[in-house]
């Protein structure tokens, strides 16, 4: 007999594009601009088209030549027009019009609200798909004296202008109603966002809700349910949680790339990251000004327990955050594919730091068999451009020989293909690391943690062992289980 689905896991029924965008314009208290460049007036086009809209829009506008669209929202610095930089100052210049030209004397229950967009839909060569930047400030409460605001990217994967279009416009719709009828539910907030959209059509891979009501939203969160629920390959947050668009973050950049569990951050992974970093950016080819270090964490290293654990998640992020370091969760558990990821957007060089066991797994043929090429295949992807592998030396704790790039054992039948990229000065050697730190290991220390043994705090950086005593980090789940 089949079982009877949850409620939770049961189909919910979703409100058509008409029907959502009905409920808004016979809402009679909400009130705002539309503001839409570079893919047509999509969004403002279903609110006119379902009836009653006059109620709703105080005016839909679309700058499209860029000499108007500079003398309305001003000149941006770098020139370009799809741009987060762009879409604030849309958000801005509308929300300020509607302050001004509307008055609360006669409408004191208006509920005020502002959305934009500034998009670049697929070229003629159909070689770049295009983006777009999207977004929405508003008011729930009339009285509300700061606004609540979702700001998100999207990447579009259609091969076709128009129906990129239609797929702005009932994404539009999904974010106004969502906002205004489901944002005490960030989560389902970003699912809603999918509505009547095929999820190979479109990619959203980044994402902020700020504003009073959701100042319990935690962005890097946010940024994770992007990835398990399959809107993106990668997302990134920066040192103050805040998630960032990495296209924007590693565009033409020099990229040294930090891959590990950080559970937690230990002495090891900062004398991996120092010591890289300092022979990372006296390469010929790195200009110290334009590099960027990413600490990366794969999804399958945040399912090491199974699920996804969010708390555990948030512990790790917390820490490197509180450290200053830029982070990017990513599903790529293959370091090619890393790499080929961080190519789409930098043609600069690229370094990565790793330990001796990563790089084993490295010239483990298991990992790519699922290629036509094999091997040779993913190498040629990894090593083909400007990259470099800076390793770190691991304690061998039965013989306590230090193992280097020099006696490495990979498997026999890859010795000579191992020979080849060293000797190529693929792979280099750190050798001036701190040989004090060489036993630490995350899940030794995490143990430590867990069971309430001493010591543990010398082996992590300066404050961190604060942060994780002060904010119980790593241990809420064991407590929970004990009550």
């Amino acid at each position: 007999m089949p079982s009877v689905p949850s409620k939770e896991n049961a189909f919910e029924n979703i409100p058509s594009i008409k029907a959502k965008t009905l409920r808004i314009n016979l809402n009679q208290d909400i009130y705002g601009t539309f503001a839409e460049i570079g893919a047509g007036q999509e969004t403002a086009r279903h609110f006119f088209r379902a009836g009653g809209a006059s109620g709703t829009i105080a005016k839909a506008m679309s700058a499209y030549d860029k000499s108007f669209s500079d003398a309305i929202y001003g000149i941006e610095e770098d020139g370009r027009y799809v741009t987060q930089s762009r879409l604030k100052k849309m958000l801005d210049h509308e929300m300020r019009l509607v302050e001004e030209r509307i008055s609360r004397d006669s409408n004191p229950d208006y509920l005020f609200f502002s959305y934009a967009n500034t998009v670049a839909t697929i070229d003629f060569s159909k070689r770049y798909k295009g983006h777009g930047w999207v977004g929405l400030r508003f008011q729930l409460d009339p009285d509300q004296k700061e606004y609540d605001e979702i700001v998100l990217h999207i990447r579009f994967k259609q091969n076709e202008a128009r129906l990129q279009q239609e797929t702005l416009g009932i994404l539009g719709v999904n974010l106004i109603y969502g906002a205004f009828f489901k944002f005490h539910k960030p989560r389902k907030l970003l699912k809603y966002l999918y509505d009547h959209i095929d999820q190979d059509t479109l990619e959203i891979d980044m994402i902020n809700f700020t504003g009073p009501n959701f100042a319990d939203v935690d962005n890097r969160l946010m940024s994770l349910q992007l990835i398990k629920n399959d809107m993106t390959d990668a997302v990134m947050f920066g040192p103050d949680g805040n998630n960032l668009l990495p296209a924007a973050v590693l565009y033409k950049k020099s990229i040294l790339a930090l891959r590990g569990s950080f559970r937690p951050v230990t002495k090891v992974n900062m004398d991996m990251f120092q010591k890289s970093y300092d022979i990372f950016v006296r390469e010929q080819t790195v200009e110290y000004e334009n590099t960027i270090v990413v600490f990366e964490i794969t999804l399958s290293n945040l399912k090491a327990s199974g699920e996804i654990d969010e708390q555990d998640f948030m512990d790790r992020a917390e820490l490197l955050c509180s450290l200053g370091h830029t982070v990017l969760i990513s599903k790529f558990q293959e370091y090619y594919k890393l790499v080929e990821y961080f190519h789409n957007y930098t043609k600069a060089k690229i370094g990565l730091t790793m330990g001796v066991n990563n790089l084993v797994d490295v010239f483990d043929e298991k990992y790519y068999r699922h290629l036509s090429g094999g091997i040779l295949e993913a190498f040629g992807k990894l090593f083909f451009k400007d990259l470099k592998v800076y390793l770190y030396p691991m304690k061998d704790t039965e013989t306590g020989q230090i193992l280097t790039s020099n006696n490495v054992k990979v498997h026999p039948r890859m010795k000579e293909l191992y020979k080849f990229f060293k000797y190529n000065g693929k792979v280099m050697d750190i050798i001036d690391y701190d040989p004090e730190v060489l036993h630490i290991f995350s899940r030794n220390v995490l143990k430590k943690i867990i069971n309430k043994d001493e010591g543990w705090e010398n082996e992590l950086p300066e404050g961190i062992a604060e942060i994780i005593k002060e904010k119980n980090l790593f241990t809420k789940k064991v407590l929970e289980k004990k009550e």
